[in-house]
């Protein structure tokens, strides 16, 4: 039985959607909070279960026969993400799931600037001390992000950013279809692997590619963090949310998004969606 969590977010949802491609629904289930948000994967004849992070004896009963697990990190930036994956691990060696897969981050590291790959680094910590066969899928940083990181740049003529620095952004369908690959595997990676783009541009490229896809100059502004900080929240972002956004382009800065490897393209069978790409279809949106 192949078990996934977080089957009603982006991420863990599309890896569904490619399994079924392939796989009887019958092998598949799903853990959800609120399984009426999944009715359609249950009409089809996946087994839906309810199982919550912060419950770890009800998330246990919700592993069980669980032969692979995926396992799809909190995304809940109130939440002690650490601790909630740490008891998922414990649920999951105490339910005898026989290898766990966890969507971690590049740059998953204890010393990062951006909060959720420190929270990556301890849940890969907790993995490698469970016992359990495991495998931390090192995403590189979803590209489609970059539709509010770039800010309101087609108004003002220019990407304003706090720090530049190499990112390899990497379409998050195309991390879904390799999650999906790999769960129907024979063999399984063990430890982390690294899966990303094959580029690293920086936020300097980014913003060309811009300006040549819509027909103008678009300039990179790297403006003093205080300020730019100051500037996202007299636009009305809650100033939490300014503060781990900032840790992003930190991090950037400090190289932790730069590693690029071929490992998506060999489980992919073909070249991972680009950056570039991604920007111009942001143009023509």
């Amino acid at each position: 039985m192949i078990t996934i969590t977080g089957a009603t977010g982006s991420l863990n949802r599309a890896t569904v959607d490619h399994l079924l491609q392939s796989v009887d629904p019958s092998e598949l289930a799903v853990v959800v909070r609120d399984p009426s948000r999944v009715d359609d994967l249950a009409r089809r004849g996946v087994d839906v279960r309810a199982g919550d992070y912060a419950d770890p004896r009800g998330l246990r009963a919700a592993f069980e026969g669980a032969d692979r697990l995926l396992l799809v990190s909190s995304n809940d930036q109130n939440a002690d993400a650490a601790a909630l994956h740490r008891g998922a691990v414990r649920s999951a060696r105490d339910a005898g799931v026989g290898h766990v897969l966890y969507t971690s981050h590049q740059g998953a590291d204890a010393a990062s600037p951006f909060t959720p790959a420190r929270d990556h680094a301890a849940t890969e910590h907790a993995l490698a001390a469970s016992g359990l066969p495991w495998t931390a899928l090192r995403n590189g940083f979803y590209a489609h992000t970059l539709e509010w990181l770039l800010g309101p740049w087609r108004k003002t003529g220019a990407v304003s950013v706090p720090a530049d620095g190499p990112v390899s952004w990497t379409s998050r369908d195309d991390l879904a279809e390799a999650a999906a690959r790999l769960l129907q595997g024979e063999v399984l990676p063990l430890g982390p692997v690294t899966l990303t783009a094959t580029a690293a541009p920086r936020f300097a490229d980014l913003a060309r590619w811009a300006g040549e896809a819509a027909g103008r100059d678009i300039a990179l502004d790297v403006i003093d963090e205080e300020e730019w900080t100051q500037r996202a929240i007299a636009a009305g972002r809650p100033e939490g949310a300014v503060r781990f956004t900032l840790g992003i382009f930190q991090a950037a800065r400090g190289g932790f998004f730069a590693g690029t490897d071929p490992a998506l393209r060999d489980v992919l069978g073909r070249e991972p969606v680009t950056a570039r790409s991604i920007v111009e279809s942001m143009v023509r949106a």
